[in-house]
């Protein structure tokens, strides 16, 4: 661990109505790997629409019921770590919301499990959390469906990479990532197909192939043992992700590439990957994070 990670923690969102085993292991491996303490983090949400802190019984049964669900994911944490460092908080308001604002300041990342909302209720439910998170979140955001594939040897991480500058905070978080798990990096350039195929296909691959190089070169200084390997894909960007990340750790990408609709906060690439991927997804900021020590 270096000075930079000394005061880092990582955040874990615990829901009441779905504790997630392998969202727990996944956040207490991370941990034990980087020698950083865990915060399990809970959001009691408002019985009614008000700004004030609530005693209603009901209120207060739903705070009871939420120390009970940090207690017990504590308790699991430690029987899968024992010298886990692991404490609790009791939040109140809208999860999405109560926990994007715990993730400003020395925070290495986020890590939620996924509750399988449809498109339509992630956007439009009080109860969706990975979505919101991801495209407000302060700091990287990990969403965990299922425990992580480790049956390939070497490991890997996929990272997708389109030149934008959010694809390039991707890369270089894969690689720290990487070599923290001394796992290899397969980085993914998709080159979606046009409805009418105009000519120019090897220009665009090179050109493509050129730029993919560019970014992991820049990306992979000072991750030497870091191994390496890179491909242009065509085809549509989430498929193709969620195919090349079938047996990954897990698949890395930046919230906002050229892929994204005008006034989206979140990239249509990784609303899609949130769905389809089978592997945990790792979301991370377009902007240096404050959280991971770098000016």
């Amino acid at each position: 661990m270096t000075n930079q990670d000394a005061d880092q923690q990582i955040l874990v969102g615990i829901d009441p109505n779905d504790p997630s085993v392998p969202m727990l292991t996944w956040a207490a491996d991370e941990a034990e790997r980087r020698g950083l303490p865990l915060r399990l983090l809970l959001a009691v949400p408002p019985v009614h629409d008000t700004q004030q802190r609530e005693s209603t019984p009901q209120h207060i049964s739903r705070r009871e019921q939420g120390g009970e669900a940090l207690a017990a994911a504590r308790d699991t944490v430690l029987r899968h770590t024992p010298r886990a460092r692991v404490s609790t908080e009791l939040l109140d308001g809208q999860p999405a919301v109560a926990l994007c604002r715990r993730t400003v300041g020395p925070i290495r990342m986020i890590v939620v499990g996924s509750r399988g909302l449809s498109r339509a209720a992630e956007i439009l439910s009080a109860r969706s959390v990975a979505v919101p998170l991801s495209a407000q979140a302060h700091c990287p955001v990990v969403v965990v469906k299922s425990p992580e594939h480790t049956a390939r040897h070497p490991a890997r991480l996929v990272v997708g990479v389109d030149g934008s500058a959010s694809s390039r905070e991707a890369a270089k978080f894969a690689f720290e990532e990487a070599d923290a798990r001394h796992a290899s990096v397969h980085a993914v350039w998709v080159w979606p197909r046009p409805l009418i195929e105009f000519g120019g296909g090897e220009a665009g691959l090179e050109e493509r192939t050129r730029r993919l190089g560019e970014v992991v070169a820049e990306c992979s200084t000072g991750h030497p043992g870091v191994s390496l390997t890179q491909e242009v894909r065509r085809g549509h960007p989430v498929e193709e992700l969620a195919r090349a990340a079938s047996d990954a750790l897990a698949v890395v990408v930046g919230r906002r590439g050229f892929g994204g609709y005008t006034g989206m906060r979140l990239g249509s690439v990784v609303h899609g990957l949130l769905h389809r991927a089978e592997c945990p997804v790792i979301t991370v900021p377009g902007e240096p994070s404050q959280a991971r020590g770098r000016g």
